[in-house]
């Protein structure tokens, strides 16, 4: 049976504030049906809050109509994400949001409840404790490119934010190590700058080094590196995304059934997760914003609304040649978006079968 997806498109038909995208958010979110659900309850909006120069993530002025929603329901409300320090550059505030934003594992990063998986090198999720003890979570999603994966949405969203850094590093670890060939290398310092976790250096005679302690092997190094310095000594990234959906399903686990909801915004649409604390122009047109409780029907909806004809060509970079087959964003990264998909449907988590209702 197919799930329900609702869709609010960017699309108007009137120079009128209630033809536009943010009011008809409003009129999403009502029709969700969520108000039952999250009334008394703790109630975790999970959101990626962006880094350093970024500036493409969900706009704070959706953010603050959500909140006030599930305010205006009776959920007693938060936001968290792994990361949250220089939130307050992008405008997430809880001045201006009013609700408390706090990071993931604690301000010392330390509080999370492990769970025991066996996949490969793969064994520990530690769901994050602020996670974990929400009664009802809102999965707020941007949707936008993966270097490792090709798309990054609701799944990434969880896994990839939900948990501790050693629970990343070992999904990230399943597509293989690094390895630095030293006569490629010319030194210029374009991996340690684009290293969230100062996780790289340069010794004293001149080696590159990893402190693999810190690193999360999110392969920012690889992707910035010109000269092809640095590669992974593997190609595995359909276990990434298997790792991703193993751990999508425990941190889902630990919520009652149908307490999770899932939003999806299709807007700015990058070529690079937010992660990278930058942006880049859009790969395609704005599209708008889904919602569901299906994590898998919503994710194969915002995938097929994404289009090749639609390619903004200011979004890939230039002299840059996109691959000939598959999805937008398997021509730009090599990785086939959809075997998260299959992966999460093998673990009846949703369905890739889903019917659009459209918000007006």
């Amino acid at each position: 049976m197919a799930s329900n997806v609702l869709f609010a498109s960017v699309q108007y038909d009137k120079y009128d504030v209630d033809a536009t995208l943010p009011a008809k958010f409003g009129r999403l979110i009502d029709r969700m049906g969520m108000e039952e659900v999250v009334k008394g309850k703790w109630t975790v909006i999970k959101m990626h809050l962006g880094r350093r120069m970024g500036y493409t993530t969900i706009h704070p002025l959706f953010v603050k109509i959500l909140v006030d929603k599930l305010k205006g329901y009776g959920a007693k409300v938060f936001i968290s994400d792994q990361e949250v320090e220089g939130a307050k550059n992008r405008g997430y505030t809880e001045d201006f949001l009013g609700v408390p934003i706090v990071p993931a594992c604690g301000v010392m990063n330390k509080y999370y409840y492990e769970k025991e998986v066996d996949f490969k090198t793969f064994k520990n999720v530690d769901v994050a404790g602020n996670i974990y003890d929400a009664e009802v979570m809102i999965n707020l999603s941007h949707v936008k490119g993966h270097g490792a994966c090709g798309y990054g949405g609701a799944c990434k969203n969880i896994a990839m934010g939900c948990v501790t850094d050693r629970t990343r590093q070992q999904i990230h670890g399943l597509e293989g190590g690094l390895e630095w060939k030293e006569e490629l290398c010319t030194h210029c310092e374009l991996c340690i700058n684009s290293c969230n976790h100062n996780a790289n250096s340069f010794n004293k005679e001149a080696k590159y080094e990893i402190i693999f302690h810190h690193c999360t092997y999110c392969q920012h190094c690889v992707k910035v590196c010109p000269t092809g310095a640095i590669t992974m000594d593997a190609y595995r990234y359909e276990d990434f995304q298997t790792g991703m959906a193993i751990c999508t399903d425990e941190v889902l686990k630990t919520f009652k059934p149908g307490h999770v909801f899932y939003i999806n915004f299709l807007t700015n649409i990058t070529a690079l997760c937010d992660c990278w604390g930058l942006s880049t122009p859009a790969l395609v047109p704005d599209i708008g914003i889904m919602a569901s409780q299906d994590i898998v029907a919503i994710e194969r909806a915002c995938l097929d609304a994404i289009k090749v004809e639609n390619l903004l060509e200011a979004g890939v970079p230039q002299g840059m040649k996109l691959g000939e087959t598959g999805h937008l964003f398997q021509r730009l990264h090599g990785k086939n978006p959809f075997v998260q998909l299959r992966e999460l449907e093998k673990r009846n988590l949703g369905t890739q079968e889903y019917k659009i209702e459209e918000v007006y």
